[in-house]
């Protein structure tokens, strides 16, 4: 095929934000030939579909560090990357109605207090004179990050691949990645519908379709894909402006403000593993009955429009970010159980200096690639 290049220092599948994040640290430390392979479009799948919510309130104290360097460089995005995406440190406050997840909230919240995680802690009382619109008489209480908030996205994604190119990174479009080469317990490279690529570096961002990635190199990794239908509704006043990511954990219910309107999801746990994205107006009903439930005003919300999007989860909800063992230079940043795009600038940040260095000083025991099968690992709690 004309102009394609068939070597590269690394090959990075998945042009996600995950992609383009590690793309552009790789970049910033002077690889000169990064490629990238995406085998749609740009941040179209999961990154683009995502609500965009940034948090730093895990119980994991792996992931806390994982957000909070990657809070410092949204915090600072426009002025690094030269491009608004629209950061809202509006807080997130989760809300639980169990004893047991209100004691899980309380244990958790020593964790973050000890990695400096601005947090605090509310009585129904106080939550209902902050957020009068909320009901409150099941509640246990709940916690605030006023740091937390959401982004664009697609902007943020978009910005690193920007800065990224402008670093002489190649990004392939429309290229699907058909194969990945090993020899020796080595990656020699992958083959493409459009072409081979040798490269002594893969990297598997792959997102959703992580695990099938992995299996073209042989390990089998319980990474699946599962859908969030996210609805979004029409102009809606009823709310005071900022709206919060509010959070109901036991029913896995949320929902936060998007000029003019209310975005709104909730998990399904009783949905099978699958790549659908349609949208499930059955479904929509149960996402509104939490909603009035909830915020009982959000029953004169009219719905204008929804769509499916996919979390990558592993049974401890935690990720996998590791090189394989017994494949040299195959690393894989997978599984992020709905956190990939708010933890991306520290994974980009992170692959690179394993690729580059052999080496992270970020913790990443939690999320090794052969944790699972062993002792049970203490997985993260708060996730929806």
């Amino acid at each position: 095929m004309k102009n394609w290049k068939k070597t590269a220092e690394v090959a990075i599948i998945g042009g996600g934000i995950m992609g383009v994040s590690a793309a552009y640290y790789l970049a910033r430390r002077g690889v000169s030939d990064v490629v990238v392979l995406e085998k749609d479009l740009l941040a179209q799948a999961s990154t683009g579909l995502s609500v965009g919510g940034i948090r730093q309130q895990f119980s994991n104290p792996a992931n806390i560090r994982l957000s909070q360097e990657s809070v410092r460089v949204y915090e600072r995005f426009g002025e690094e990357f030269g491009a608004d995406i629209k950061f809202r440190q509006v807080g997130y406050l989760f809300l639980a109605q169990k004893e047991d997840t209100w004691n899980d909230f309380l244990f958790s919240i020593e964790t973050q207090r000890q990695h400096d995680v601005p947090v605090e802690v509310l009585s129904p009382d106080d939550i209902k004179q902050r957020w009068p619109y909320l009901n409150v008489d099941d509640l246990k209480g709940g916690t605030f990050g006023p740091k937390d908030g959401y982004a664009d996205p697609y902007l943020a994604a978009m910005g690193f691949a920007t800065s990224a190119r402008k670093l002489g990174v190649r990004i392939e479009e429309k290229t699907e990645v058909t194969g990945i080469n090993i020899e020796g317990g080595r990656v020699q490279g992958i083959e493409t519908a459009k072409g081979s690529i040798s490269a002594p570096a893969v990297v598997n961002v792959a997102g959703p379709w992580g695990g099938e990635v992995a299996r073209m190199a042989g390990p089998d990794l319980p990474v699946k894909p599962y859908r969030r239908q996210v609805f979004m509704t029409k102009s809606f006043d009823a709310i005071p402006k900022s709206v919060p990511m509010v959070i109901d954990q036991d029913v896995t219910f949320y929902f936060r403000g998007e000029e003019p309107g209310i975005i709104m999801g909730m998990s399904n746990p009783d949905e099978p593993s699958s790549f659908n994205l349609n949208v499930d107006r059955d479904f929509l009903e149960k996402v509104i009955e939490a909603a009035i439930r909830r915020a009982p005003v959000l029953e004169n919300a009219e719905i204008l429009r929804g769509w499916g999007g996919l979390y990558t989860i592993t049974p401890d909800d935690n990720p996998i970010i590791s090189e394989a063992p017994g494949v040299k230079g195959l690393f894989s940043a997978i599984g992020f159980s709905g956190h990939g795009f708010q933890q991306a600038p520290a994974v980009g940040l992170i692959l690179s200096q394993l690729i580059l260095d052999g080496q992270t000083n970020f913790d990443l025991k939690p999320f090794s690639y052969d944790r699972f099968g062993k002792k049970e690992q203490e997985g993260e709690k708060r996730v929806v």
